[in-house]
């Protein structure tokens, strides 16, 4: 392995911690409704958990209400009772084959524990990106004992390593500002 693969590997990884928090973070539910908040839904279609999104159109039918709508007629109980059973705290309605979920504006305190809850999803992220550099450094160290490359490189590389790291805690950082701006808007 050279220096070039082991930082292409290292900024790989990075990039994918990023997005998986950035993921994440769609399914933290803010006072506003957006379509992403029932990604993690599954419903049982024939036999197999599926995605809500996969089973039925979702859109969003004004600014504080989402709109589902099976492509099946037998689906519809089945979708309903899924969203009710989830974590998200909502009350689907249904009329027809369209399901109407109004989005409850957020009390304060549960605010503030969505706020701690990005919190510990970023410091996680942090540690994986941490975890990243930790194991990129490793190898820079076993090349260099094992005379691959020059001390110099060897500190040049880790220092590119350490700026690689510093950008991914930024976009982390960055990502859990703007969830936590958008938690916090009434």
């Amino acid at each position: 392995m050279t220096i070039a693969d082991i930082k292409k590997q290292a900024t790989d990884k990075m990039a994918k911690s990023v997005e998986t928090l950035r993921v994440n973070l769609t399914h933290v539910r803010t006072g506003r409704a957006h379509v992403g908040i029932l990604d993690a839904i599954k419903v049982d279609y024939y036999g197999s958990d599926v995605p809500v999104n996969q089973v039925a159109n979702v859109t969003l039918a004004d600014a504080r209400t989402i709109a589902v709508q099976p492509y099946e007629k037998k689906m519809v109980q089945v979708v309903e009772k899924a969203i009710r059973d989830s974590d998200l705290g909502v009350n689907p309605a249904t009329s027809g084959d369209m399901i109407r979920i109004p989005m409850p504006a957020l009390t304060e305190q549960r605010r503030k524990e969505l706020a701690k809850l990005v919190h510990r999803e970023g410091e996680d992220a942090k540690v994986a990106i941490r975890n990243i550099r930790r194991d990129a450094i490793q190898h820079l160290k076993d090349l260099l004992k094992e005379g691959d490359v020059g001390e110099d490189q060897e500190k040049r590389a880790q220092e590119e390593v350490q700026k690689m790291t510093d950008k991914a805690t930024a976009d982390i950082d960055r990502l859990v500002a703007e969830k936590e701006k958008d938690l916090m808007a009434v």
